[in-house]
């Protein structure tokens, strides 16, 4: 009965606690658990950190339980010792989640933070590079970068400098098979394309949610686990489209369906138009429809 006796001690302290303490208190472990939560969503980490979370609270009530008599004073000693020991197994655990946190603490916190009009041509420059992509089968990784200051992917994967215009012309100029920029990544910032040729880190084959996706649909989660980007993958065998971001891919998708949803995960802007301006020129996709319905 020791143990239920403890147990309604520690309920009857809960009514001398000052209600407003309690509240606050309660109120940063929400934040700081949640801050975490968001951290490692859409990782490995994150059923990871669930279940230690779970089994962390049921060994503290059970010690708090038993070990605040004087029949189990062992338990507690015991409990106090682990917790040296798990605090290391979870360094050695979470080793990725901590290296990209640290990288994110060293980097530059400017983030792009266009008009609504620039990332909206931003969205349809891009988009309408997908559809043709899309529709002649031509395989495309494009890496847009939220943060300035995210250049490990430059410095890691290579590439060749560009900072060229953004259009959507040139990045089907870049990925039309047989050049010799086709075969990986884009890195786009704002409005210019920073580099060209880029490798990118690779999701483990586990991680993948479908296992017939190839290598560009890896290299998309990879990079967008450890980097604040937005990436837009092409199938080069299905020419369906999708977009990954924190470590997770969505759902094949419509360029239309792209180019809204760009807008939306580049900065919360207005829905994009859907018509051209009669000074525009035609996009490749609609000429090559015309001349195949011809």
């Amino acid at each position: 009965m020791i143990p239920f006796e403890r147990l309604g001690d520690l309920v009857d302290r809960l009514s001398t606690y000052v209600w407003w303490e309690v509240a606050l208190e309660l109120a940063f472990i929400w934040v700081f658990v949640y801050a975490i939560a968001r951290f490692v969503q859409g990782t490995r980490a994150a059923g990871a950190l669930k279940g230690v979370l779970v089994l962390f609270l049921l060994l503290t009530l059970g010690a708090k339980i038993l070990a605040g008599s004087d029949a189990f004073p062992r338990i507690g000693f015991l409990f106090e010792k682990v917790l040296g020991v798990i605090a290391i197994g979870l360094i050695v655990i979470f080793q990725p989640e901590l290296r990209r946190a640290l990288m994110k603490l060293g980097e530059a916190p400017l983030s792009f933070r266009g008009t609504p009009s620039e990332i909206a041509a931003m969205a349809k420059e891009i988009s309408d590079a997908a559809a043709y992509l899309s529709k002649a089968r031509f395989g495309a990784l494009v890496v847009i970068q939220r943060q300035e200051g995210s250049k490990a992917i430059l410095e890691s994967g290579g590439g060749t400098p560009m900072n060229a215009q953004l259009t959507s012309r040139l990045l089907q100029t870049i990925f039309f098979p047989g050049s010799a920029l086709h075969d990986l990544a884009v890195v786009v910032r704002g409005q210019s394309i920073m580099a060209a040729g880029v490798q990118l880190p690779l999701a483990d084959p586990s991680e993948m949610p479908d296992p017939s996706l190839g290598s560009r649909h890896r290299a998309a989660l990879g990079v967008s686990k450890d980097q604040d980007v937005v990436v837009v993958v092409v199938s080069e065998e299905t020419g369906a489209v999708r977009i990954a971001e924190r470590g997770s891919l969505s759902q094949p998708m419509t360029a239309a369906a792209l180019r809204i949803e760009l807008a939306k995960r580049l900065g919360k802007s207005q829905p994009v138009a859907e018509e051209r301006d009669a000074d525009e020129p035609e996009p490749l996709v609609d000429a090559l429809e015309k001349r195949e319905s011809a």
